[in-house]
């Protein structure tokens, strides 16, 4: 199965930090709404996207959920020199930000760069110590009554990083969680019958704590929940075997759990014999910190849902160098579309 590189480009690309998601919300609206019955925004800003089964429509609903947003920055002050200082939305490695352009989107977008005290000047002591957020500021090029005109506290900030494929390979800022955008869009392409309503929902907010999947599963109500999302491929030099999460090329990941999620074990049985059944290569994934929407579609409905996750592996996570491999996202594709056929065939009462 080929992969849509240049759609996936496309995708992960384009802005979106927790809370200022309009610009990829409004791609995915755009993209969405050929494939399926309705689509509807609710106040939060997640997208709804409702495909209708013809076997059991309007008896069982499922949501599957990936986010749209990607972690990013807000800008919190204008120093005298033009300097912009920000503040984190969505977890960060402070070493990582080093020598990094972001976007700046104020009244237009700007490229600023990363910057810190040279290592030059720094003491000994300076030297040895770990790097904070707050030790870096955004330079602009540009004195402040210059920055001013174009930017205000309160605007987002973004990575600067295009996609670029690197052998079996795809590499790029925001791979969390676009590529699992693109594979619930490349999935409602091919659903021609699911078994049951399927609503698809790209939510907001993920990075900062789920909050839009909250609000959404509050709303749908599923009685299934499938979560879409990256998951750690530590399978790198130094890595022990049992830290490796997941490893690239070696499959879809089927969660187990996650630091705020333990899935059911009804889902994690279902998906795995789907995978089985249909030959589709897949590895388990237990991630013992952190969490995903899967957290807010199996709890925020009003009677739970029967939850699980379709993670796909990647390495060097909330770095602008994410990568993720070709074939597991075209497993993941195949996985969740024979979920989504399959689900009335499974004996859920056990």
């Amino acid at each position: 199965m080929e992969v849509n590189v240049a759609l996936l480009k496309q995708i992960c690309e384009i802005a979106g930090a927790p809370g200022y998601e309009k610009r990829i919300r409004d791609l995915v609206i755009e993209l969405v709404t050929p494939l399926v019955d309705e689509v509807k925004t609710d106040n939060m800003g997640n997208v709804i996207a409702v495909k209708k089964s013809k076997k059991s429509p309007d008896t069982q609903k499922v949501m599957v959920a990936a986010h749209m947003d990607e972690i990013g920055f807000i800008v919190t002050h204008i120093d005298d020199k033009g300097f912009v200082r920000f503040h984190t939305l969505g977890g960060f490695d402070p070493k990582t930000l080093t020598a990094q352009r972001v976007i700046v989107h104020g009244k237009k977008d700007l490229i600023g760069v990363m910057g810190s005290k040279p290592i030059h000047v720094m003491s000994a002591e300076e030297r040895t110590k770990l790097p904070k957020t707050t030790d870096f500021f955004i330079d602009m090029g540009m004195p402040k009554e210059e920055v001013e005109k174009y930017i205000n506290v309160g605007d987002p900030i973004t990575r600067d990083r295009e996609l670029i494929e690197m052998g079996d390979c795809v590499n790029c800022k925001s791979i969390d969680n676009r590529v699992a955008v693109f594979i619930l869009i490349e999935t409602l392409k091919q659903l021609e019958d699911p078994a049951y309503d399927v609503y698809a929902t790209f939510t907001v907010q993920e990075e900062v704590g789920i909050r839009g999947a909250n609000v959404a599963a509050h709303g749908i109500n599923p009685d299934f929940g499938i979560a879409l999302d990256t998951t750690i491929a530590y399978d790198v030099p130094g890595a022990q075997a049992h830290e490796k999460i997941t490893e690239l090329g070696k499959g879809t990941a089927i969660k187990i759990m996650d630091g705020m999620t333990i899935c059911d074990y009804r889902m994690v049985d279902f998906m795995k014999k789907t995978a089985s059944k249909n030959e589709i290569t897949w590895q388990p994934e237990i991630l013992t910190a952190g969490g995903t929407d899967t957290a807010g579609v199996q709890r925020m409905g009003k009677q739970g849902a029967i939850a699980g996750a379709i993670s796909i592996p990647t390495r060097h996570l909330h770095q602008v160098i994410e990568m993720a491999h070709k074939e597991d996202i075209a497993n993941s594709i195949l996985l969740l579309k024979a979920c989504l056929e399959d689900m009335d065939g499974y004996d859920w009462s056990h």
